[in-house]
């Protein structure tokens, strides 16, 4: 049995436009207490947003933890799930059609990130009423929304 913490770790990325003004949402859940935090970017993808909300959550811990990851990222889950960034590393960072993989720094840094904490990727469906995804997607829903209206003023 782990004697590491465990977190529950919650997230989601959110664009306007792809690319466009996005933001990244994300919460903490450990021994009762939940921690949120949030970000964006001017202009960037629903993809980077994603799995910058996981990079920006797994940078938050301080020790080594057992974590629950869950994200309503087919792309995220699924590279971890289905062994797809084991692949781009074996392959030099190249995907099934010998392309350098997209997002590459981020795919790094996470790759970084999961080595040390121990994590079980969860993929839960997204807008179907999960609490936690929700407030995910309404914090970065809200970032976005303040890079958008940021991006209009200028514009006008």
């Amino acid at each position: 049995m782990s004697t590491r913490p465990e977190v529950n770790i919650y997230t989601d990325g959110a664009c306007s436009g792809n690319p466009g003004p996005g933001g990244w949402g994300a919460i903490l859940v450990s021994a009762g207490k939940e921690k949120e935090i949030s970000g964006g970017a001017e202009s960037t993808t629903n993809n980077r947003m994603e799995l910058t909300a996981a990079i920006e959550a797994l940078k938050k811990l301080k020790a080594s933890c057992r974590v629950r990851l869950f994200s309503d990222s087919a792309y995220l889950v699924n590279a971890f799930q289905l062994g797809w960034l084991d692949s781009w590393k074996r392959n030099s960072w190249k995907n099934s059609t010998r392309q350098i993989v997209s997002n590459l720094e981020l795919w790094k840094e996470l790759d970084r990130l999961s080595q040390l904490h121990e994590i079980e990727w969860i993929k839960v469906k997204g807008h179907s009423g999960h609490e936690y995804n929700e407030r995910c997607d309404a914090l970065a829903t809200a970032r976005s929304s303040e890079f958008h209206h940021s991006e209009r003023k200028a514009n006008d």
